[in-house]
């Protein structure tokens, strides 16, 4: 049991609890994972990419609340719970803002949501549209927390739906870098020679063009799209972590153990994936939390050029991109929002592994 206590794992934890700002952003991105898996049941609204749109109450402040007439779709799609979580309410019901209604014997008349007192459109609905001519819970008053942008759209829930984006693509786009970073820089490392030189001047090739640029020409290369941002971030991101583990590997492949090791006649593979690589995870652990955020700040900016994640689906970046303009209209929550979401990601993985490199640092 002592033993354990004092494993240089433990005691790394030991440190990392210490550090409050990097429990903090630990449990920060904790949260912001379990509201990407779970968006579709926290958003007000549930639609697939919360893509419902009011033209009439677009551009509403934090806090608009307005009468919402729901109409019942017809046409009922079967859904699994699963498929709810993951894509969304496909029964898209249709919802209309108005001011106010009046109930007959048979008929439902409203009057459409207007502003500045102008004359509003009046529609009449035959009662036996609402199951058991009950129009109690088909008339609603809807409050848009964090208003509404230029579609009329729930802000609140389209920031909900685009934290799947800024965070799968971090796992994602880490996930393909740590595959490919660490396989070619623990060969480039362990053997040197010509297979070390021709590694190296594939990194430096690849370190020299700009990142931006690169995603960018593979992106258009796959084409636009989710699943291809995430690839093209992905392939972007393996030089930092293939250089990290060259340096790692060529230092401890001179240590004792790995001499015995190949005295005993094992495998390079087996040596190099069976003892050198797990005594050397600790700076690649951190620079994998850097990469964190480096690859939500990246698809931000594709996003913000119009080659991220494509409409209707929801991304920060895309946000700011189609609100930008309003913050000298008065309006520049739109735009400010997804800002601070941004920011706020990216500061809670960036303080995770200044906390990760504290707590690993065997000097400390």
């Amino acid at each position: 049991m002592k033993s354990n206590q004092n494993s240089l794992t433990a005691l790394a934890l030991q440190k990392f609890k210490k550090n409050l700002t990097g429990v903090f952003s630990f449990w920060f991105v904790i949260i912001c994972g379990f509201v990407a898996v779970f968006a579709y049941l926290l958003a007000p609204d549930s639609s697939s990419n919360a893509n419902q749109m009011h033209l009439e109450i677009h551009s509403k402040k934090p806090g608009f609340e307005v009468l919402m007439l729901t109409i019942p779709s017809k046409n009922v799609i079967s859904q699994s719970f699963l498929n709810k979580v993951l894509f969304g309410n496909k029964n898209q019901q249709t919802e209309i803002p108005i001011s106010k209604y009046e109930l007959s014997n048979e008929t439902l008349t409203v009057h459409t949501y207007v502003e500045n007192n102008i004359e509003s459109l009046t529609k009449t609905y035959p009662l036996s549209t609402f199951k058991n001519n009950d129009i109690s819970n088909y008339i609603t008053t809807k409050k848009f927390y964090l208003g509404t942008d230029k579609y009329g759209r729930d802000l609140l829930s389209r920031m909900l739906i685009g934290t799947r984006i800024s965070f799968f693509i971090g796992f994602i786009a880490v996930f393909i870098s740590l595959i490919i970073g660490i396989s070619i820089g623990a060969i480039a490392g362990y053997f040197g020679g010509k297979v070390d030189a021709f590694i190296m001047w594939l990194i430096n090739i690849t370190w020299s063009i700009p990142t931006l640029l690169l995603v960018i020409a593979i992106t258009l290369a796959l084409g636009k799209g989710y699943w291809q941002v995430f690839i093209a971030v992905g392939l972007t991101m393996w030089v930092e972590v293939a250089r990290v583990v060259r340096g790692q590997v060529m230092s401890t492949k001179e240590m004792q153990y790995v001499e015995a090791a190949k005295s005993l006649g094992f495998s390079n593979f087996r040596i190099i994936f069976n003892h050198i690589l797990p005594n050397i995870m600790a700076p690649v652990i951190v620079i994998s939390a850097a990469n964190f955020a480096g690859a939500i700040l990246i698809e931000s900016g594709l996003s913000f050029l119009g080659i991220g994640a494509q409409p209707p689906t929801p991304s920060w970046g895309a946000m700011i991109k189609d609100h930008y303009s309003y913050i000298i209209l008065g309006k520049a929550y739109l735009a400010i929002i997804p800002g601070l979401a941004i920011m706020s990601l990216v500061m809670a993985f960036m303080l995770i592994g200044n906390a990760l490199r504290d707590a690993l640092d065997v000097k400390s």
